[in-house]
């Protein structure tokens, strides 16, 4: 009995194949829990698919990474001078976010990340008229950038990336190869057109692994049922019934993610409604889990516990049967799976 992710792999392959077509000598990004399938998974996909790198997140990602993958390995976080030593092969690329950065890095393959409008991290273009001296010490495998989801100021994504490629150039830094992150299709083809001799490589992540939802779907087995009356307590808390129904006890807990949320950003009246909303009801103990039975999204008993979680169903539903399985709606970056099964 587990929390089982199914893959429809016919079909997510074929998405993928799409994403390729439109990005040519697209970057797979691997990263995190490997946006819900495994790094081992994303790393045989991306092998099978002829990938001649593969990005992870981290020195740690990519020392784990190297006995999966036989290409290169991009590290996406950039070096810090303090930070701590990871064994990596020679096929691994740091990212570089600063001057001093790369000064540290001799002999290494660096990949130097510009200053976006994501103000995370990166270069400045104060700081190009430094690089010439530092880059002789490196092998440069290019410059990056990595820009914003949202464009709410109405700006234009292409027109960014120019902006520092002018600025690359007007610095005369050698424009080879740029890695660019959040370009649409279109984007990303406008820039192939007004730049030919450069290199662009799309680093991609969601749009690869998760760009078709039909593709894949979470569902918990059931574990036990247990039919209780209005008032009758329950659980760790011992809390009461709210009617009479059934207790569902489902496979996928906390260690699963099940119950976790990240912070969403709100926008518009509507969706900030739902979020007051959803915290007035959270007050009272009444939380929407993740789980549908019957078509409808039901409510968790009581918080979710570590492998399982127990889940209210109202006597006028269908009743469930222990071994039948609950759809979820689950993130895949948060969700950690019992096993997952191609079909």
């Amino acid at each position: 009995m587990a929390l089982t992710l199914y893959v429809d792999t016919d079909r997510w392959r074929a998405h993928q194949q799409s994403v390729i077509q439109q990005y040519p000598g697209l970057v797979p990004v691997c990263k995190g829990n490997g946006y819900g399938f495994g790094h081992e998974r994303l790393a045989d996909e991306a092998t099978r698919f002829g990938s001649d790198i593969l990005a992870v997140g981290t020195t740690y990602e990519a020392a784990r990474m190297k006995d999966y993958f036989g290409g290169d390995l991009l590290v996406l976080t950039p070096f810090r001078k303090d930070e701590e030593p990871v064994p990596l092969p020679d096929r691994a690329i740091r990212s570089v976010s600063s001057v001093e950065g790369v000064g540290l890095m001799r002999g290494a393959r660096v990949v130097i990340e510009v200053m976006s409008t994501m103000k995370r991290h990166g270069v400045t273009e104060e700081d190009l008229p430094k690089l010439h001296a530092a880059i002789d010490e490196v092998r440069l495998e290019g410059f990056a950038i990595h820009l914003p989801l949202d464009r709410t100021d109405g700006s234009d994504a292409v027109e960014e990336v120019i902006g520092w490629m002018d600025r690359l150039r007007a610095a005369r830094l050698p424009l080879d190869t740029m890695f660019v992150s959040h370009l649409g299709p279109e984007e990303f083809a406008r820039l192939q057109q007004q730049f030919p001799r450069t290199d662009f490589r799309a680093r991609i992540g969601t749009r690869l692994w998760l760009g078709d939802p039909s593709a894949t779907e979470y569902r918990g087995a059931i574990l036990d049922v247990t039919r209780v009356v209005k008032g009758d307590r329950f659980g760790y808390r011992q809390q009461k019934a709210p009617a009479d129904g059934w207790l569902v006890i489902v496979a996928g807990g906390t260690s699963h993610g099940v119950g976790l949320e990240s912070p969403k950003a709100l926008q518009g009246m509507t969706s900030r409604a739902k979020g007051v909303a959803r915290a007035g009801l959270a007050t009272v103990n009444r939380n929407l889990s993740p789980f549908l039975w019957s078509g409808k999204q039901r409510w968790f008993a009581e918080p979710p516990h570590m492998q399982m979680s127990i889940l209210f169903v109202p006597a006028e539903a269908p009743e469930p049967k222990v071994g039948e399985e609950l759809t979820a709606q689950l993130r895949h970056t948060t969700t950690m799976v019992d096993r997952t099964v191609d079909r």
